[in-house]
């Protein structure tokens, strides 16, 4: 790569804006925008399950404060003999964050709200299958914004592009992976929430699964990440796990109930109250 088309490509890249002179983080700001929107979404089905709708600020909550405990513990064992000599510093500085550590935090953190409130159910877990596919999507915008190192290898694409003032800058024309995921996981995000009432109380949280392990699986292979001693990276171990999860839980309920499509009947009662006076208007 020729570092003189650089310049052009810098509108790709904005570590952070200036507001008044305060300097803000573009991942930050995405960060933000996923958890918001993720919170419209369970608010939103919150209501169509005739459930409390409040409840979406306090799960959210829930999330975010898990997850950010979750990723920094994480780190600090994946980092334990750089950080063992001054732990508790080290516990709350501002650096440090891992995926798979604030997902597992953050999922624990809805646990533990969702047992609260009653409400550790299947539903639960289909209400939060489309806050979680456009989170992530809405995150890796601000991985491309902030050029993190998430990137793909080198490639010869039209639309390949360097990160030479990313938070890990390359001059090498590399695959622009954030918005491979953005694109994906959105069209994810999309039909999960188009089919949110069409299959059985815990299905399409199990094809969430399916596809985000088959999408995370898929563009590993064109990711930076380090391979193990199968040719594989942690990632893609991870993701196998889900998706042999996901469908091994689709079968599952197909095998039990005959179908995994959820009667119309069934569907939730806020949703179904509001297609009927939608029919009607029509």
């Amino acid at each position: 790569m020729d570092c003189g088309r650089a310049p052009g490509s810098l509108r790709h890249v904005q570590q952070q804006i200036d507001i008044l002179g305060l300097p803000i983080k573009t991942f930050g700001v995405m960060f933000a925008i996923g958890f918001l929107a993720a919170g419209a979404i369970i608010w939103r089905r919150l209501q169509e399950l005739e459930r409390p709708k409040d409840w979406a600020y306090e799960m959210v909550f829930a999330a975010l404060v898990g997850g950010l405990v979750g990723s920094r513990l994480y780190w600090v064992v994946q980092h334990w003999s750089e950080v063992s000599d001054d732990f508790p510093s080290s516990l709350f500085s501002g650096s440090g964050l891992v995926w798979y550590g604030g997902a597992a935090g953050g999922a624990l953190g809805v646990i533990l709200w969702a047992w609260w409130r009653k409400f550790l159910t299947l539903d639960l877990l289909d209400t939060c299958a489309t806050p979680l596919a456009l989170g992530y999507a809405i995150g890796r915008i601000g991985c491309q914004l902030s050029g993190d190192g998430d990137y793909g290898q080198p490639s010869s694409l039209p639309w390949a592009m360097p990160y030479p003032r990313g938070t890990v800058p390359t001059n090498t024309d590399v695959h622009p992976t954030p918005l491979y995921e953005t694109l994906t996981m959105g069209l994810v995000a999309w039909w999960l929430w188009r089919n949110r009432d069409t299959f059985k109380a815990g299905v399409l949280f199990a094809f969430y699964l399916v596809f985000s392990g088959t999408e995370r699986f898929l563009v590993e292979f064109i990711r930076r990440n380090a391979t193990d001693e199968i040719g594989l990276t942690v990632p893609q171990i991870t993701a196998l796990v889900m998706i042999v999860a996901g469908i091994v839980w689709i079968v599952l309920i197909g095998r039990r109930d005959g179908t995994i499509r959820r009667p119309e009947a069934d569907r939730a009662p806020g949703r179904a109250a509001y297609l009927q006076r939608r029919a009607a208007a029509a």
